[in-house]
Protein backbone atom coordinates (compact mmCIF):
# COMPACT_ATOMS: atom_id res chain seq x y z
CA UNK A 1 0.00 0.00 0.00
CA UNK A 2 2.71 2.48 0.81
CA UNK A 3 4.54 1.23 -2.55
CA UNK A 4 1.13 2.61 -3.85
CA UNK A 5 0.74 5.77 -2.39
CA UNK A 6 3.86 6.91 -3.57
CA UNK A 7 3.31 6.04 -7.14
CA UNK A 8 0.00 7.81 -6.74
CA UNK A 9 2.11 10.67 -5.61
CA UNK A 10 4.03 10.68 -8.30
CA UNK A 11 1.59 10.24 -11.11
CA UNK A 12 -0.08 13.34 -9.77
CA UNK A 13 2.84 15.48 -9.45
CA UNK A 14 4.00 14.38 -12.78
CA UNK A 15 0.60 14.86 -14.35
CA UNK A 16 0.17 18.59 -12.80
CA UNK A 17 3.93 19.40 -14.40
CA UNK A 18 2.39 18.19 -17.78
CA UNK A 19 -0.66 20.17 -17.15
CA UNK A 20 1.00 23.18 -16.77
CA UNK A 21 3.38 23.03 -19.29
CA UNK A 22 0.50 22.20 -21.92
CA UNK A 23 -1.53 25.29 -20.60
CA UNK A 24 1.46 27.60 -20.96
CA UNK A 25 1.65 26.17 -24.52
CA UNK A 26 -2.04 26.72 -25.28
CA UNK A 27 -1.90 30.78 -23.56
CA UNK A 28 1.51 31.20 -25.73
CA UNK A 29 -0.37 29.57 -29.02
CA UNK A 30 -3.78 31.67 -28.31
CA UNK A 31 -2.58 34.75 -27.45
CA UNK A 32 -0.06 35.45 -30.42
CA UNK A 33 -0.35 32.41 -32.55
CA UNK A 34 2.90 31.39 -32.53
CA UNK A 35 4.10 27.85 -31.16
CA UNK A 36 7.10 28.33 -28.79
CA UNK A 37 9.22 25.97 -28.34
CA UNK A 38 11.54 27.10 -26.17
CA UNK A 39 8.69 26.65 -23.33
CA UNK A 40 10.07 23.56 -21.85
CA UNK A 41 13.17 25.19 -21.73
CA UNK A 42 11.99 28.18 -19.77
CA UNK A 43 10.08 25.59 -17.15
CA UNK A 44 13.58 23.77 -17.32
CA UNK A 45 15.93 27.10 -16.17
CA UNK A 46 12.64 27.59 -13.06
CA UNK A 47 13.85 23.69 -12.07
CA UNK A 48 16.94 24.80 -11.74
CA UNK A 49 16.67 27.72 -10.17
CA UNK A 50 14.38 25.99 -7.72
CA UNK A 51 17.18 23.63 -7.44
CA UNK A 52 19.96 25.98 -6.85
CA UNK A 53 17.76 28.09 -4.30
CA UNK A 54 17.05 25.03 -1.86
CA UNK A 55 20.76 23.86 -2.17
CA UNK A 56 21.36 27.40 -1.24
CA UNK A 57 18.90 27.80 1.73
CA UNK A 58 20.29 24.44 3.07
CA UNK A 59 24.18 25.78 2.80
CA UNK A 60 22.62 28.94 5.31
CA UNK A 61 21.00 26.63 7.51
CA UNK A 62 16.99 27.75 6.49
CA UNK A 63 15.29 24.07 6.77
CA UNK A 64 11.92 25.12 7.38
CA UNK A 65 10.24 23.58 4.85
CA UNK A 66 7.21 26.11 4.10
CA UNK A 67 9.44 29.34 3.85
CA UNK A 68 12.12 27.79 1.70
CA UNK A 69 9.26 26.57 -0.38
CA UNK A 70 8.21 30.36 -0.45
CA UNK A 71 11.73 31.67 -1.05
CA UNK A 72 12.24 29.12 -3.88
CA UNK A 73 8.69 29.64 -5.76
CA UNK A 74 9.63 33.50 -5.65
CA UNK A 75 13.43 32.95 -6.82
CA UNK A 76 12.23 30.60 -9.35
CA UNK A 77 9.22 33.05 -10.41
CA UNK A 78 11.67 35.89 -10.89
CA UNK A 79 14.33 34.42 -13.23
CA UNK A 80 11.87 32.41 -14.97
CA UNK A 81 9.71 35.60 -16.06
CA UNK A 82 13.28 37.64 -16.52
CA UNK A 83 14.42 34.69 -19.22
CA UNK A 84 10.73 34.26 -20.89
CA UNK A 85 11.25 38.29 -20.98
CA UNK A 86 14.26 38.45 -22.67
CA UNK A 87 13.72 35.65 -25.45
CA UNK A 88 10.31 37.45 -26.54
CA UNK A 89 12.67 40.02 -26.57
CA UNK A 90 15.47 38.47 -28.52
CA UNK A 91 13.71 35.99 -30.91
CA UNK A 92 10.06 36.84 -31.02
CA UNK A 93 9.31 40.47 -31.21
CA UNK A 94 11.38 41.59 -33.93
CA UNK A 95 9.85 38.83 -36.00
CA UNK A 96 5.77 39.62 -35.49
CA UNK A 97 5.53 40.49 -38.71
CA UNK A 98 7.26 38.16 -40.70
CA UNK A 99 6.48 34.95 -42.42
CA UNK A 100 5.18 32.30 -40.15
CA UNK A 101 8.32 30.05 -40.96
CA UNK A 102 10.86 32.85 -39.42
CA UNK A 103 9.22 33.02 -35.79
CA UNK A 104 9.14 28.80 -35.94
CA UNK A 105 12.66 29.01 -36.88
CA UNK A 106 13.72 31.10 -34.04
CA UNK A 107 11.61 29.76 -31.36
CA UNK A 108 13.29 26.28 -32.63
CA UNK A 109 16.99 27.74 -32.35
CA UNK A 110 15.92 29.75 -29.18
CA UNK A 111 14.62 26.38 -27.28
CA UNK A 112 18.36 24.36 -28.91
CA UNK A 113 20.69 27.64 -27.63
CA UNK A 114 18.75 27.19 -23.93
CA UNK A 115 19.53 23.37 -23.50
CA UNK A 116 22.93 24.10 -23.78
CA UNK A 117 23.32 27.02 -22.28
CA UNK A 118 22.12 25.13 -19.27
CA UNK A 119 23.77 22.13 -20.62
CA UNK A 120 27.42 24.24 -20.03
CA UNK A 121 26.48 25.90 -16.71
CA UNK A 122 25.45 23.15 -14.62
CA UNK A 123 27.06 20.36 -16.32
CA UNK A 124 25.55 17.38 -18.18
CA UNK A 125 25.58 15.18 -15.35
CA UNK A 126 22.47 14.46 -12.82
CA UNK A 127 22.30 16.14 -9.74
CA UNK A 128 20.91 13.66 -6.53
CA UNK A 129 19.74 15.55 -4.13
CA UNK A 130 20.03 14.20 0.00
CA UNK A 131 17.10 12.89 1.68
CA UNK A 132 15.23 15.57 3.52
Amino acid sequence: MEYFLQQLINGLSLGAIYGLIAIGYTMVYGIIGMINFAHGEIYMIGAFVALITFLALGALGITWVPLALVIMLAASMLFTSVYGWTVERIAYRPLRSSPRLAPLISAIGMSIFLQNYVQILQGARSKPLQPI
